[in-house]
Order: C-alpha cells, then structure tokens, then sequence
C-alpha cells in the first residue's frame, strides 16, 4: 500500500486525515512535537525520552453522530479499561485507537438477507483481505455478547468470501467493479480489484477470521457451500503456488521504477528449486520478494491450514478436505523445518525470512505481519522455542538491516518506505511477544513518545524525529495497539496501574 503527505500546520484534525487518497510511497507527513523529559530506566534497554505531559487530552473520535458504527459492547470495554489505566496518555491513546475502525472504516449493510462489511484500510479506499482481518480481530472476544458486532464480523467473513471467489491471487479490493491506479499492471485484473499482489498471507487471514469468529461466537451462519468453496479455492491455490512441476497461473509486472513494486522474469520471480514451500511473490509489506520461499507467510500457512481443517470438519463435516489441509499444513511445516532454519555465525540456529531451495537465504524481519517477530502472536510457534528466541534476538538487533535505532525509539522498520523509518507494527509485536515486564514498559513508553501528538499509530516514524511519519490514518495498526492494551489488561494488569 502506498500513502500521501500532508504537512499540518494547525492542530491535528481527524478530517485532515481520513480524505482518501491513491498512493502512499510518495509522501511523509510532517506535525510538529513537543519536546521531552523523562528518562527509562537503566540496562538491560535503551534510554529514549518521554512524551510530554498533558493534563487534558481530547478525544479524536470522530462526533457519535459521524461513526461509520457504534458497538455497544466495545464502547463498555474502552470506558472499563480506560478507567484502569492509571496513565493518562496511554489511556486516551487506547480510547482513541481501538474503535478506529469502526468509527471510520468500515461499510455495514445486508445483501440478500445476508451481513455485508466491506473494511477499508484507512486512507486507501480498499478493503486489504490482511488488513481487514487483522483491524477487526480484537473485537472478536465482544462479539458474543453483542448482536450488531457479530453481525458486522459475520459481514466481514462473507465479503472475504466474495473476494477469494472472484480471484483468490488479489491481494486489495474494490467495493464492487471500480476504477484502480493499477488497472494496467501486467497481471490478470478485473473490475472488482484494487491491486493483484499474490501473498501467502492474503489467503491465511481469512482464515484465522473465520476459526477466531467460531471460536468466540460458536456461529456457523458465514460458513455457507460458498465459503467452502472459496476453502477449497484457498487449498487448490497454495498448491499451485508449490510449483513442483511449473510455476502455476500467476504472474505480475507493473510498469514502475520502483524495483519492489514488479517482479522479475517475466512476473515469475527469482528462481527456485521447489521443496513443498509455498512460493509468494510479495511480501506483506506489499513489496516484491527477493526469494520467493517467503518463511513467515508459509508458517502462518501451517496455522491457518491446521485452524481450516478444524473448521471444515466441524461445519462441513467434510472429512476429505480437512484431510487435505492437515496434510498440506504438515508438507509444508516440514520442509520449513528442513530448508528454512539456518545457522546464524552469531545468535545459532534461526528462521531465514525468505530462501530460494538452491541453499541462499535473506537474513533480516519486516515490520509487516506475518512477521518473524510475530510468529508466536500468529500461533506459528510457542514463544518458548528455542529457534524462535534465536530468531527474536537476531531481529532486535544491528545484525538485522530493517532494525533501527534512533534518539527518539527502536524498533523494525520496512524496505517499503526505507531506512531509519520504525513501524509501530513492529514495537507492538514486541510487546505482545515479550514475557519481561521492563521490555514492555520500553515498548509503551516508545508508543506514547511517538504518536506525534495525534493520539494514533502510524504506519511508520522517523527514529530521530517522530513528528515525521507515514500514513495518519492507518487503521490496522490502531486496531493492533488497542489489542496489545486489552492482553495487557487482562494479563499484566500491575503494568497499567502505574505512570509509564
């Protein structure tokens, strides 16, 4: 995805940032910081400074009578853990973030008797099959006890299904047949698609929407004989995407002198020697892979697979397709296992992020999830593994080349809007993986030192100046701090009962 700049002279304006626009390379947004105070405490982490103090933080939301939708449920949460929080930044951060994407993203209707919820990703207006998973995913565990949320779940699993029926290889869509910035990319487009950026990931957050909606709601009403086949569509097209005997349906150029926006060899990729490692020609970051055995997506492929079968079987009772998928999920898992674990000269045995089955690997982590920071988050792995520990080293470190460190944070950034930019994404993950209290302060106080004033996270931040960042209206990463401060809450609540 690709963002716009905006340069806000006067105070930040929720207007300012939700006028939808087209492309996201091109710009940074410039707002102006107060200064800082407060140290961190000693070692074992990094000293950066404080957000200013403020005695009255006003809200961002936009006026009631102005959200796209209101859940009673979520409104009750905010106000119940808000109260707990003893800072009052982190508290109005929280207020303001969690209900993004309701208050401003999301399209609720019915079709044919039938919820419909098209979820756009903030400031494109397209609806990402990742983006919308992952912004409506904390308001899953409230869907239980409130009619209209589940509804708009539901509505969101069944727009994904009309999206996976149409083309399972897109990775952005329209809210039916439109105009797009890419219609001339050389790919197989169609009316109803914004973008056609073939990534495993696409294909595994639908997945873990719909098993994570079961599970919280115990409803089976979007899993229709349509849902089931867009399934089997998922399964056929990882398959192909093997590329055991040719390189399959798929392929994407784009006209562009951004060399991560195309791929190469005639929209192929890079070669390969096929291994049961699902190929992606790009990563979730939207850019182009370098290998096309991209390790974290094909992880993530073993979970949702292993989640699918579940559901299948359970909903369907179809026996031969949860059969599938397990033994998929395990083909897969083993060859990972087998060609994707490496021996790092300094930090042992760790996850490659991307191979090539030739035996050449890249070494480093994006910010974008999948991730390999976010391989336990994902439930890829336990968070105890011992090559997962190896791995989170090596990508908190120098020795990683997208890990930054400046005077304002640290944190993972992204070859997608270049150097010595960090991505919230990534200091959240850190968080939500990390099992030491003080690594979790850092990663909270870095948040509220770097919001820049607007009360939400952004795509990505300069190290040394916060008020420089990407993409004000970001909805997933919103969506992604509120989860981090609802697990808080209800797991390490002694951290937010005190002044960060």
């Amino acid at each position: 995805k690709t963002g716009y700049l905006v340069t806000i002279a006067a105070p930040f304006s929720r207007t300012q940032c939700q006028t939808p626009m087209p492309t996201r390379r091109e710009f940074l947004t410039t707002t102006s910081l107060a200064g800082a105070a407060a140290l961190l405490p000693a070692a074992p982490f990094p000293l950066f400074p404080a957000a200013a103090p403020s005695s009255a933080f006003i809200s961002r939301r936009p006026p009631l009578a102005q959200r796209k939708f209101v859940s009673p449920a979520v409104e009750q949460t905010i106000a119940a853990v808000a109260a707990d929080l003893a800072d009052a930044e982190l508290a109005w951060m929280f207020e303001n973030c969690l209900p993004n994407t309701l208050d401003t993203t999301v399209a609720f209707r019915r079709q044919n008797g039938r919820p419909d919820t098209f979820v756009l990703t903030g400031d494109i207006p397209a609806m990402w099959l990742r983006d919308s998973s992952a912004q409506v995913w904390p308001y899953l565990p409230l869907a239980a006890r409130d009619d209209g949320l589940r509804a708009l779940l539901a509505g969101v699993i069944n727009r994904q299904t009309q999206c996976l029926l149409i083309d399972p290889y897109a990775n952005a869509f329209n809210d039916g047949p439109a105009d797009s910035p890419w219609r001339n990319d050389l790919t197989t487009m169609k009316p109803e698609l914004h973008e056609r950026k073939w990534e495993i990931d696409s294909l595994c957050y639908p997945l873990r929407l719909a098993h994570g909606f079961w599970k919280a709601t115990g409803e089976t009403a979007p899993f229709d004989e349509a849902w089931r086949r867009a399934m089997a569509l998922v399964v056929r097209t990882f398959k192909e995407q093997q590329r055991w005997h040719d390189p399959g349906p798929y392929k994407f150029q784009r006209r562009t002198p951004v060399a991560s926006d195309t791929v190469p060899l005639g929209g192929y990729g890079n070669p390969t020697r096929p291994n049961g490692m699902i190929h992606s020609m790009f990563r979730p970051s939207d850019d182009a892979c370098l290998y096309p055995l991209f390790v974290p997506g094909n992880l993530f492929a073993v979970t949702a697979l292993q989640q699918l079968a579940e559901l299948v079987e359970a909903v369907h009772h179809d026996a031969a397709l949860a059969g599938e998928c397990r033994a998929l999920a395990a083909q897969v898992q083993q060859a990972v296992q087998r060609e994707a674990v490496v021996e790092h000269p300094k930090f042992g045995r760790i996850f490659a992020y991307e191979i090539d089955g030739f035996g050449n690997c890249v070494c480093m982590d994006d910010a974008n999830l999948p991730s390999l920071l976010a391989l336990p988050y994902l439930g890829c792995c336990a968070l105890t593994d011992a090559v997962y520990q190896n791995t989170r080293r090596f990508v908190l470190s120098d020795d990683n080349p997208y890990f930054h460190r400046g005077t304002a944070a640290e944190g993972i950034g992204s070859p997608h809007v270049g150097l010595g930019m960090i991505w919230p994404l990534s200091v959240i993950v850190r968080a939500m993986t990390s099992t030491s209290d003080a690594e979790i302060r850092l990663c909270l106080r870095m948040l509220k030192a770097t919001h820049a004033g607007t009360g939400f996270m952004h795509e990505s931040f300069q190290r040394d100046d916060p008020a420089t960042f990407t993409r004000p209206w970001f909805a997933w990463a919103n969506s992604l701090f509120g989860e981090l401060i609802l697990k808080l809450h209800a797991e390490r609540p002694q951290l937010l009962r005190t002044r960060l």
